[in-house]
């Protein structure tokens, strides 16, 4: 073995401790022996074997619910007597009447009847001409109010002068439709224009004729 030096050291016990357990268990045989003297054990004994009381408990049926009513049954109705028909009446053949005598078809007579005359168709009537419109030649009566007609520059650039005449038809107390009947193509527009303006006093219808010169200096 090594050079390990173990050290024991011897300690004594302690004499109080083993005068305390002596103390103790002394005691206890004391409280043993005083109960038993006293019969505190004996009455113990008797809890313990007292029987022990059972309760029953019974179990709670709750009761049905009541079956419903019955239903009402209505009274059967009364029913009307059958009405029964009459018997029918007993045929009876009717009497026997002899059929009347034939009589002889009538005589069917012809009367000849005289031929119906011809329809004489009369001629239509001859047509009715139209009232034709009066015609004055003098405008200045027929239409008071007068427009003078503008020289076109074209026509001032070309130096072209000339005679237009131009007719006009009056109706409604303004001239509806103006015609030209002769002049200078260059001319027929303004003399147009300025004469639709016009305002007269002639009856519908008036034919009247007018003439413009248009001189270029």
């Amino acid at each position: 073995m090594s050079g390990a030096i173990m050290d024991f050291e011897y300690r004594p016990h302690d004499p109080a401790r083993r005068f305390t357990g002596i103390a103790i268990v002394v005691v206890l045989h004391l409280l043993i022996g005083y109960a038993l003297i006293s019969g505190l054990a004996r009455k113990a004994v008797e809890v313990i074997k007292k029987p022990l009381e059972a309760t029953v408990i019974q179990e709670v049926k709750i009761p049905p619910p009541p079956p419903p009513p019955p239903p009402k049954i209505r009274p059967p109705e009364p029913k009307a007597p059958k009405v029964q028909a009459p018997p029918p009446p007993p045929f009876v053949p009717p009497p026997e009447v002899p059929p009347p005598p034939a009589e002889a078809p009538p005589a069917i007579t012809t009367t000849p009847t005289p031929p119906a005359e011809p329809v004489v168709i009369a001629p239509p009537p001859p047509p009715v001409e139209a009232p034709k419109p009066s015609t004055r030649s003098d405008i200045g009566v027929a239409c008071p109010t007068q427009i003078k007609p503008e020289i076109p520059r074209k026509a001032l650039q070309d130096g072209t002068g000339g005679v237009v005449r131009a007719q006009v038809t009056i109706q409604g107390g303004a001239v509806k439709e103006v015609t030209i009947l002769s002049g200078p193509r260059i001319y027929h527009n303004a003399v147009r224009a300025a004469m639709m303006q016009y305002k007269c006093v002639a009856a519908d219808g008036t034919v009247a004729v007018q003439e413009f010169e248009f001189k270029i200096e």
